[in-house]
């Protein structure tokens, strides 16, 4: 692999920007080391993609990840790169696609806007009164 591989992977208002190079096995997010990120659930749900590729030690996975919520981010990044790692070896897209089709392709569902003149929720209105 000569060129670097970039791709972006969204989950409601989280964006992340996967980079895969050639290098030693080291996986960074936001400039922190994969196991070092935290919560635990979310780096699990991160790994997934790297565990169904299988050896990833002759490549570098670098993102950086913005917006949203920590499980939105992690969503964000998973689904990065996992379309980085089809960029890079193709024989995983029917892998992937078995085992989650959001891994590929982002959840496109996104929080409703409140409304003007409502309070609280994107739905909710005020309470009438008849009496």
């Amino acid at each position: 692999m000569k060129k670097a591989i970039n791709t972006v992977g969204k989950r409601k208002r989280a964006v992340a920007h996967a980079t895969v190079q050639e290098g030693n096995g080291r996986v960074r997010i936001n400039k922190t080391l994969l196991q070092h990120w935290m919560p635990k659930m979310a780096r699990e749900k991160i790994m997934e993609p790297l565990l169904l590729a299988g050896d990833v030690s002759k490549i570098d996975i670098d993102v950086r990840v913005g917006g949203g919520g920590q499980i939105s981010q992690a969503d964000a990044v998973r689904v990065a790169i996992g379309k980085a790692l089809i960029q890079h070896n193709k024989k995983l897209q029917p892998v992937f696609l078995q085992y989650d089709r959001t891994m590929l392709v982002p959840d496109v569902r996104f929080k409703e806007a409140s409304k003007p003149n409502r309070h609280g929720h994107a739905r909710s209105k005020t309470q009438k009164s008849y009496r």
